[in-house]
């Protein structure tokens, strides 16, 4: 039997994160998604793909990611993997927009 793969997407610092795990779970940490075992494509095609070549630096020595909820836009389970990449998030592409969260008690369209 082979082990699950997930693809994640979610946003930071204003760009979408598009990466695939063997690992996603609840985390211990209340409103966060703990994503492990990280799966980037090892071909060694003479094409690079700098986006890609981004995203695996900066997951490079990471054993564990704690995305926030909020931050999450979806989790795939698939059959096969794809290219990992980051992107610029376009504001008129579409209506992706994070989950508000509100801390304080009360209706904030009173403050």
């Amino acid at each position: 039997m082979s082990q699950k793969l997930y693809k994640i997407c979610f946003i930071s610092q204003g760009k979408i994160y598009e990466l695939y795990a063997r690992e996603v779970g609840q985390s211990g940490m209340i409103g966060f998604i703990e994503i492990g075992d990280f799966q980037f494509d090892e071909r060694s095609d003479v094409i690079v793909d700098p986006s890609q070549e981004k995203i695996k630096a900066e997951f490079a020595n990471t054993k564990r990611s704690y995305i926030p909820m909020h931050a999450v836009i979806r989790i795939d389970e698939v059959d096969k993997q794809g290219t990992s990449k980051i992107k610029q998030a376009d504001a008129n592409a579409g209506n992706i927009a994070p989950f508000p969260i509100y801390t304080t008690g009360g209706d904030p369209q009173k403050s």
